[in-house]
């Protein structure tokens, strides 16, 4: 006679491979998963494997073209549909041809050049004193940076507006000392002021990657270089910079980028006949109405950016190389 331990049925699997209900529960209870539940989940990845490539990209592409790509399409729409009808370049060779845009575009290359290059100079000097030269404070003044890089562009310029503007603290102070009727500082409302308060608020997008690339540098190369007698300099030249090129790279192409976009700060400094193409938008659209050349200028504006942003990952990649 058989044992109970021995019995068909206490864990021997039924017909057809199936665990009887015993030994699911003894597998459960190890922690273990039931067979039957094991080969289903092969079963379901081979599915899941089977489905087309493309499948799974419309999820994140139907997102993108709805709140994205639909809305640009709209704007290069209006942009060939005058306001006499139909479908027309008309809208392009007026916006073309006009003095205002050329101004626009040249005005807006060159304050996003020139802001570039002077976050590049000015934030590379403040990484090297922060990253190199110890000083107290120096990982609070490291962190701020941080904290900076969410502040919006239109608080910047307020703040030196409070600062160097026509009734600011330095005008005042100059009033009160000389007894002028105005003070000397007048630049914010110029071309300069507007190049001041970009390279103010655009310096720390270039520092901070910057901070990210020293701090992979080995010390160790600095002190051999500054043990066998290499100046400052010459380390900053042989040692950091090469390290930094990818970094520099990086945040010169995002501060390009967002110095062409930039429109806060424009409107905020009240510079006088200073109008990039971002505000030549505001202008066609809010004060003229005229949709179309508003919406040519912005097609302008994204191709200039998406033709940067290309230019961008084309040198980062062989820099990086």
């Amino acid at each position: 006679m058989a044992s109970p331990t021995e019995r068909p049925g206490a864990g021997d699997p039924a017909p057809g491979g199936v665990p009887t209900l015993p030994r699911a529960l003894d597998s459960a209870r190890a922690g273990g998963t039931p067979i039957a539940v094991r080969n289903a989940c092969p079963q379901r990845e081979r599915r899941l494997r089977r489905l087309p490539a493309f499948v799974w990209a419309l999820p994140p592409v139907a997102l993108l073209g709805v709140f994205f790509l639909y809305p640009l399409f709209l704007v290069v729409q209006q942009s060939v549909q005058p306001d006499t009808g139909g479908t027309s370049l008309q809208p392009y060779s007026d916006v073309f041809g006009s003095e205002a845009f050329r101004e626009a575009l040249g005005t807006t290359v060159w304050l996003a050049v020139g802001a570039t290059v002077g976050c590049l100079v000015l934030g590379f000097v403040l990484a090297l004193v922060i990253a190199f030269v110890p000083f107290p404070g120096g990982k609070a003044v490291a962190r701020f940076i941080d904290v900076f890089l969410s502040f919006p562009s239109f608080l910047i310029t307020l703040a030196l507006l409070f600062v160097y503007g026509t009734k600011g603290m330095a005008n005042g102070v100059w009033t009160d000392t000389t007894g002028a009727a105005e003070g000397p500082f007048q630049f914010l409302t110029t071309p300069w002021g507007v190049l001041l308060a970009e390279i103010t608020y655009f310096t720390p997008f270039v520092m901070r990657p910057l901070l990210a690339a020293f701090s992979q540098i080995d010390t160790a190369q600095i002190e051999v270089a500054s043990s066998l007698g290499a100046r400052p300099a010459r380390i900053v030249r042989r040692v950091i910079l090469p390290e930094a090129l990818p970094a520099l790279a990086a945040g010169g192409s995002l501060v390009l980028v967002m110095c062409l976009n930039e429109f806060g700060i424009v409107l905020f400094t009240g510079a006088k006949g200073v109008t990039t193409l971002p505000m030549l938008v505001y202008s066609k659209a809010i004060l003229e109405s005229d949709y179309p050349a508003a919406c040519v200028v912005a097609v302008v504006n994204i191709a200039i950016s998406v033709g940067l942003y290309g230019l961008y990952r084309v040198v980062s990649r062989r820099v990086g190389a």
